[in-house]
């Protein structure tokens, strides 16, 4: 989006020495250790800004977005019980990510000076166009070969906290084909255009809801997740910006909804690396983002995984959770940002 042009001003010598200094304090700032929190950037919000998930330094997304905020205090959906039934109540939850490098959804951080290269879209209308800086050896979801993969690829610009995702990417000599793709701001809570795709089917950013190795190491997760169903309803609500079904039925879910794991439900029988996962679901809870196998929450491919211990997960069954009304949260329809007033309630 292109700012408005300020008017032209006159200044005297003292007036644009002054200017020019306040704008050097405004723009600079330090960068934090690799895995530390930059605690430097202002940012309005309830919560503090150490619980900003960062990737290097930079933040996914402000504190105040909608996917850093917790709901376990949230209302229950009042179709909870519907919705439960279209899934099947124990349908079981599944890990879609492990030691595997072709299991999840893996992303990469451009290295400086990564020149941008052309990128042809399949669908042009609703995706970013320009030039992506994507690595020549960037990994793509499944592997560059598969046919049963969305060969995503997710790049994030560190130099300039930019998030780039592509769905379908295939590499071509002069650069890239992919189905659609996005060019985020993680600095910024706006979402894109109401009915547009993304490189996922709620025309949401997939990175903010993937399980990282690093975060679970860290001993928390401090955003909303990532899962699919295959049936879904030809509906999305905020903050999901596109559906992609043609069922009709009111008990299926729509795209954009959240579930969260029970408050009641024990954790005291699983590894901690799973509680921290599992608290995650309690906290922060799961966006349904795509169409897709039951129950399949997203993660990154990391051979520091414990494939044994992550498949203990599928004891979950989608019983054991309930979809959160967070209507209340919105403030307005093309902002991530939460309402202050209703996280005071």
């Amino acid at each position: 989006m292109q700012s408005k042009h300020m008017p032209f001003l006159k200044l005297g010598a003292m007036a644009s020495l002054l200017l020019a200094s306040a704008t050097v304090l405004l723009v600079c700032r330090s960068l934090p250790d690799e895995r530390g929190i930059h605690t430097e950037v202002a940012q309005a919000s309830s919560q503090p800004l150490a619980s900003v998930p960062h990737i290097g330094p930079c933040p996914i997304f402000p504190a105040d977005n909608v996917w850093n905020i917790p709901i376990d205090t949230l209302p229950k959906d009042p179709r909870a019980d519907r919705y439960t039934d279209s899934i099947g109540p124990l349908k079981p939850l599944h890990p879609d990510f492990g030691t595997d490098m072709a299991s999840g959804i893996p992303f990469t951080e451009a290295p400086p000076g990564t020149l941008p290269g052309t990128v042809t879209f399949d669908n042009r209308e609703e995706s970013d166009l320009g030039r992506y800086p994507i690595p020549p050896n960037a990994p793509i979801e499944g592997n560059r070969y598969s046919t049963d993969s969305d060969h995503h690829i997710l790049v994030i610009d560190s130099e300039r906290c930019l998030l780039y995702e592509l769905w379908l990417a295939r590499p071509q000599q002069d650069g890239w084909l992919a189905g659609s793709g996005i060019r985020m701001d993680l600095t910024s809570n706006a979402l894109r255009t109401d009915g547009f795709t993304s490189a996922d089917a709620a025309g949401l950013p997939i990175l903010p809801g993937l399980v990282r190795y690093d975060e679970v190491a860290s001993g928390q997760i401090t955003h909303a997740l990532r899962f699919t169903l295959p049936h879904t309803q030809k509906s999305h609500i905020w903050p999901a910006r596109h559906d992609a079904s043609h069922l009709m039925d009111a008990n299926l879910p729509p795209l954009g909804i959240r579930f969260r794991l029970r408050a009641d439900f024990d954790l005291s029988k699983y590894s901690k690396t799973n509680q921290v996962i599992l608290t995650a679901l309690k906290r922060y809870g799961m966006f349904l983002a795509d169409n897709g196998s039951p129950m399949f929450l997203t993660g990154v491919p990391d051979r520091r995984w414990d494939d044994h211990d992550l498949h203990k997960l599928t004891a979950i069954a989608s019983e054991d959770f309930e979809p959160v009304d967070e209507s209340t949260l919105q403030i307005l329809p093309d902002s991530a940002r939460v309402d202050p007033v209703a996280l005071k309630h």
